[in-house]
This record gives structure tokens, sequence and C-alpha cells, in this order.
């Protein structure tokens, strides 16, 4: 698996699209799963720039890679800020007009409804969130 390890901040969610695209592209990934992968990266990544770090921000780590048969991609996104499961909010109804719904879960919601699968743990101090995209 291929890794970066950048400061998380919202300044280098260009940095981590690049890095992902790199190996999409090695792989000629369809456009429109492409682009399915890098709205699911903003919105994991800046939830860690935005929340994961109270003081100061901290590191994150995301990992790709593409391999199998099928192609798929899988990228995971490590921090040690503050434990957080994001799978485990329930789902908002989207039958709700957005301004009656509360505010938040509608990313994560996004992601897994477009991703193959996304799965969370919390391990060795470190939050660990994996998404899987068939290709």
């Amino acid at each position: 698996m291929k890794e970066l390890s950048i400061k998380a901040e919202m300044g280098n969610l260009g940095t981590v699209q690049d890095f992902v695209r790199t190996e999409l592209e090695k792989n000629n990934c369809d456009f429109m799963i492409q682009m399915q992968i890098e709205i699911a990266i903003e919105e994991v990544y800046s939830n860690i720039a935005n929340y994961a770090y109270e003081y100061g921000g901290g590191m994150a780590i995301i990992r790709c890679e593409v391999s199998g048969s099928p192609l798929q991609a899988a990228i995971q996104f490590l921090d040690n800020g503050k434990p957080h499961n994001p799978l485990i909010k329930e789902d908002p109804d989207i039958t709700i007009a957005a301004e009656d719904r509360p505010i938040g879960g509608l990313g994560i919601f996004m992601i897994k409804q477009s991703m193959d699968s996304v799965e969370y743990s919390y391990e060795n101090s470190m939050n660990i969130l994996t998404i899987k995209k068939n290709l």
C-alpha cells in the first residue's frame, strides 16, 4: 500500500487527492468512479482536518492500494485525534426537506452510498476509516 503522511489541514486536500488520483490513473480508473472517490476523499479528509484534533492539528496518514480481481481501490485514512466512529450515526432521512433536517451526517451517508465498502476501526490510538470502490 502506498502511503502519504501529511499535516491534517485543509490546505493539503489537493495533495491528498493528487496522491490517490495518481494511483487511480495508473490503473485506468473510469472518470465517474474517480469523481466518486474524490468526493469521498474530500469528505473524509475535511472531517479529519476540521474535527479530529482539538488544539493545533495533527497528522493524517492516507494509504492507497489498487489491486485484486476485480480491480478495487482501497483508501485508508488514519489519524490519532479523538476517537470517532462516523458510521454509528444514524443515516439522515433524505425524504425530509434539507432545512428541516439536523446538521451533519449527510457526507458520510453519501460516502456509504457511493462506495462498495466503508469500515471504521480504532487501533493503537488511531482512527482508521477505510473506503473501497470496485473499479
